[in-house]
């Protein structure tokens, strides 16, 4: 529905226009969620790689650990993304493989502070995948106007839909069942449809490993425990499960266990 993409953006300016200190005094406190509580019992406290777009469009990164606090600055000219990836080095599990909190820009703002939340990951991915698609960082650098940029997409109309009961139910209860590259580069082409929102396609595959918890990637996933064989649901692309056993990674084609 092309109604998605709106003047959002202008919505964005006024507010930040409204009170001149926020363009003299831009830095926000990043304040995190609660872990979940399977990834904290099975792997501790995690560090944070929080990141977001600057006035060039182009990412900044810094690295925070869990229980502290820093200031990170932002663009004060339109909605940017902010997502904050946990990991944990010292069981070799990487930024990127569990689904991050985060954030929209202006949206989230509470003083000083930049509340993120798990949901507001969602949102901050699917920012970063309009742009790219839209191509908005090349365009930026070369004075070129874009349409339906990110910037101008309705994020609280976005974030109200996972309220619908007409959803998808299963995407309501996990949002990361999407393909959200997917979603971003058909929105860009023709326009956002919620009808896009549904899960991937997935095949089962039996794993012959402990009955668990197994715990996923996603926050709002309940963990997996198993009677029998375990029977994991799995794409293509391979996903991350952890347990006290270790960690497995699995797609339609193989699958792996890394012990602790």
């Amino acid at each position: 529905m092309k109604t998605f993409f709106s003047t959002v953006i202008l919505c964005a300016v006024f507010f930040l226009c409204g009170c001149g200190v926020f363009f003299a005094d831009s830095g926000y406190v990043p304040r995190l969620p609660e872990l979940p509580p399977a990834w904290e019992n099975l792997l501790g406290s995690p560090r944070w790689q929080v990141d977001w777009l600057n006035s060039e469009g182009q990412k900044e990164t810094v690295t925070i650990q869990d229980g502290h606090s820093m200031e990170i600055f932002l663009p004060q000219t339109w909605a940017t993304p902010i997502s904050a990836a946990p990991f944990w080095p010292e069981k070799g599990i990487g930024p990127g493989i569990f689904k991050p909190a985060g954030a929209i820009f202006p949206f989230d703002v509470s003083g000083k502070n930049l509340v993120l939340s798990w949901q507001g990951g969602v949102d901050a991915v699917f920012f970063r995948e309009l742009a790219e698609a839209a191509g908005f960082a090349a365009n930026l650098a070369a004075g070129r106007a874009v349409s339906r940029v990110p910037m101008n997409f309705n994020w609280p109309r976005f974030r109200q839909l996972f309220d619908d009961p007409s959803l998808n139910a299963q995407i309501r209860d996990d949002p990361w069942l999407a393909d959200w590259r997917g979603i971003a580069e058909k929105t860009i082409q023709s326009g956002f449809d919620r009808r896009r929102l549904v899960p991937e396609p997935r095949n089962k595959l039996e794993v012959p490993v402990g009955p668990g918890p197994w715990a996923g990637v996603s926050p709002f996933a309940a963990p997996l425990i198993f009677e029998t064989i375990p029977v994991f649901s799995v794409r293509p692309a391979a996903d991350t499960w952890v347990s006290a056993e270790g960690l497995l990674r699995c797609s339609t084609e193989t699958w792996l266990l890394m012990e602790w």
